[in-house]
């Protein structure tokens, strides 16, 4: 790998992307990120990097987006060392047709890409692929994606989780039957950074304690099992980074804490930071997941049915990643410290706001 040809990344702008970046140009990695409007977003990026310990100096821009043809790549790019997929579509009741158009379709666009340099590929999955009973339920197969009922699965994940699925499915299929190099990084829920513990709005363990915070909580999904897995935002970057550079890597990083406690004990320490009672009861899954059948209660509850599919009592194995990371120097920050600096956070940041209707969960 030529430590002077620049890693391409996608979402790049995003919340994870910045970090990863920062890793990057830290480490004197140069970086070309994907960008819709290069010449409004750069300036701000390099601000971005350059505030969580990066050189901003050693980024530049291509134009581009997920949802054109062939990326919507105007110019030739330069040869690449590797290159890292993290932009996504995300929302909740994400209709099929966008979450196909941005999630799978461009996914396979920056595969080909990647095949066409004879770069790496970083893809950026998540934790769900291993979860193999849930990925039965939903009637995917793993080895072809066409013997697959997707429109069932989007019927049934929701078009955001099913969308991430599709496009891992293919994504390996393609890399399989195209000779790529291939790096399949997989995040649990992303927390905040384990330092400051800086995290985006939009991530849903912040929104799950704005929720706490607001009184929202009324009770604990699931059982003392059930968990919402964690993996602090800057582990998850510096583990990214080491999968674009190093020079042996898994085909699979599972980049997920297996410390991180029960859903309970998450929310007991979240409450904690805030200096409010937690939830103490149980709501069942099955109860929760009817009471969400109602129309019109999951946007009244800020909670929605194909959120709940990561709430769950599946433990994972981690040793895989746990030795790459053991190899790379890194190892997860602890994870009590990680969801107390996120609340600390969150506090830093909070709006007065109205109070909306309980909810047991604001989902991942």
């Amino acid at each position: 790998m030529d430590h002077h040809n620049p890693i391409l990344i996608t979402g790049a702008s995003g919340f994870i992307g910045r970090q990863v970046c920062a890793q990057l140009t830290r480490a004197r990695r140069p970086v070309l990120a994907m960008l819709r409007q290069p010449q409004q977003q750069l300036p701000a990026l390099r601000a971005a990097v350059d505030s969580l310990g990066g050189e901003g100096s050693l980024l530049q821009a291509v134009a581009g987006d997920l949802d054109q043809p062939d990326l919507g790549l105007s110019e030739p790019l330069p040869a690449l060392a590797a290159v890292i997929h993290l932009g996504a579509r995300f929302a909740w009741q994400l209709p099929m047709a966008s979450a196909r158009r941005t999630n799978v379709d461009g996914a396979l666009a920056v595969a080909q890409l990647a095949h066409q340099q004879q770069a790496r590929l970083v893809f950026i999955s998540g934790f769900m692929l291993e979860n193999l009973a849930h990925l039965a339920r939903l009637g995917i197969h793993l080895d072809d994606p066409e013997q697959t009922d997707w429109q069932n699965v989007y019927r049934h994940a929701g078009g955001y989780e099913a969308s991430k699925l599709e496009a891992a499915i293919r994504v390996r299929h393609y890399a399989r039957t195209q000779s790529l190099a291939l790096v399949e990084v997989q995040p649990a829920t992303v927390a905040g950074d384990s330092g400051n513990g800086q995290l985006d709005q939009q991530q849903p363990l912040y929104q799950l304690i704005d929720n706490l915070a607001r009184g929202r909580m009324a009770a604990i999904p699931g059982t003392p099992e059930h968990w919402l897995p964690l993996v602090a935002v800057d582990l998850l970057a510096r583990l990214i980074a080491r999968a674009a550079t190093a020079d042996q890597v898994p085909a699979t990083l599972l980049a997920l804490d297996p410390a991180t406690p029960s859903l309970k004990g998450l929310l007991g320490e979240a409450a904690t930071a805030l200096g409010r009672k937690p939830p103490r009861r149980f709501l069942p899954m099955p109860i929760l997941a009817a009471l969400l059948r109602i129309p019109g209660l999951p946007r009244l509850m800020n909670t929605w049915p194909e959120a709940l599919h990561f709430i769950q009592t599946t433990r994972f194995d981690t040793r895989a990643s746990d030795a790459f990371m053991a190899q790379e120097g890194l190892a997860h920050p602890p994870i009590g410290q990680v969801i107390a600096a996120s609340t600390r956070f969150y506090q830093q940041q909070q709006v007065p706001g109205g109070d909306a209707a309980a909810s047991p969960l604001q989902g991942p």
